[in-house]
């Protein structure tokens, strides 16, 4: 069967099987940052506009080319969230959260827009689990966030995990070394795939991230960031490398690392999956220490992460499991509402029970047992007393409905 309508292109369904996937992620992360003292946060789905055309970057792809944007039937522009970060600091700065012991450290999870070219792992519609922590400029922050997120791929399996880290410098030194950049593509602007070109003035470190061989020919030449980093910068950079190294953790140092975003400072990291293929991200972050005042706060060091859940899922490459059931109860017609409340006591147990809806006889209920892959089923007919059945071997025998819960119990 097949219907007139479909998703729209760059969007999918989440079917009961795939849920059981997310949920397995989100338990792990939901634990993972309870013991590190991370609190939920949830922000809507849709924000004011020129949230981030100052957060994110007038110059970035998000803004120019890639936002979901509308005016209301009030005439203000909306845009549906391209990133996390932006909202939780404009959350931040809302409710007065300067105000809380610091950091404060938050942690989300939701769906995120994007109008760019559908691909594996890579939608229009996307969802993102992330963590920041606002409030501190300690480079035990940054450690902090890249151990946990390496500490939640390896708690789901994920191989083949490559972490890239970089430092992109104070916003002082990055502008003094912009202007050298600038200088050196202009020397070689002939040589640049014509997309660089354009971006020469408006953001000149993207550059690094092209995959024209020409581009990249000349980006081999280049100065660094790392090469540039003042003293205190440095020092800091060299701290966090060091609680990484003591967590145990390995990793590349990358001076061409540049996120897709204008906000970040220090340090920037990235984990990849050889499971990918050539778009390896699984997910990254660095530090932010600009933003919470630029979107009108107090000035405010802050650092945070978001990793992909569809490019998670994919790296872990699992088949899609239906949920199981623990048992289905059979009943004959004038046995139902006994079945009834014993699937509800089941439920209230622990237990996945279910029931026939659909008024079968009591073979085709115990063909939908099968069906739904139920370990056990209880028969329930006024001719003969409950019996129990094992799905599996089929032996069946006589069970007291009073200890049902302790037999079939998890």
């Amino acid at each position: 069967m097949s219907s007139r309508f479909q998703a729209p292109r760059g969007t999918f369904d989440i079917l009961p099987a795939g849920w059981e996937q997310r949920a397995r992620v989100y338990a792990a992360a939901a634990q993972i940052f309870e013991r590190a003292g991370y609190g939920r946060i949830e922000t809507p789905a849709f924000e004011d506009r020129e949230l981030f055309a100052r957060g994110v970057g007038q110059s970035t792809d998000i803004v120019q080319k890639e936002m979901f944007s509308f005016t209301d039937q009030g005439g203000r522009g909306l845009t549906l969230r391209p990133e996390g970060t932006a909202p939780i600091v404009r959350a931040y700065v809302e409710h007065g959260m300067h105000r809380l012991a610091q950091p404060v450290k938050l942690w989300h999870w939701g769906p995120y827009f994007r109008h760019e070219r559908p691909q594996s792992g890579r939608f229009r519609e996307f969802n993102q689990i992330g963590a920041e922590a606002i409030g501190s400029d300690s480079p035990l922050v940054d450690a902090e966030l890249i151990i946990l997120l390496d500490e939640l791929f390896r708690e789901l399996g994920i191989a083949g995990i490559r972490l890239r880290l970089g430092s992109l410098g104070s916003p002082a030194t990055r502008a003094a070394y912009r202007d050298e950049l600038q200088a050196y593509l202009r020397q070689r602007e002939a040589e640049l795939a014509p997309t660089v070109r354009e971006r020469i003035d408006l953001n000149p470190m993207r550059a690094f991230d092209s995959d024209d061989p020409g581009t990249r020919a000349v980006m081999e030449e280049a100065p660094t960031m790392l090469e540039r980093l003042d003293d205190a910068d440095a020092e800091h950079f060299a701290a966090v490398r060091a609680m990484v190294d003591r967590a145990g953790i390995s990793y590349q140092l990358d001076p061409t690392l540049v996120r897709g975003l204008d906000y970040y400072t220090r340090t920037v990291f990235e984990f990849e999956s050889d499971r990918l293929g050539a778009q390896a991200a699984l997910g990254g972050g660095g530090r932010y220490d600009g933003l919470v005042e630029q979107l009108g706060g107090p000035s405010t060091p802050a650092c945070g992460w978001a990793a992909g859940i569809e490019r998670i899922l994919l790296a872990l490459d699992e088949e899609a499991d239906e949920p199981g059931v623990d048992v289905f109860v059979a009943a004959s017609e004038d046995q139902r509402e006994r079945a009834f409340a014993l699937v509800r006591e089941l439920r209230r147990a622990g237990l996945r029970a279910e029931l026939d809806l659909a008024e079968r006889s009591l073979k085709g209920q115990m063909k939908q047992a099968d069906r739904l892959g139920a370990r056990a089923a209880i028969v329930l007919d006024e001719q003969q007393p409950a019996q129990l059945r094992d799905m599996t071997s089929g032996e069946q025998r006589e069970l007291d409905l009073a200890r049902a819960v302790e037999e079939l119990g998890p």
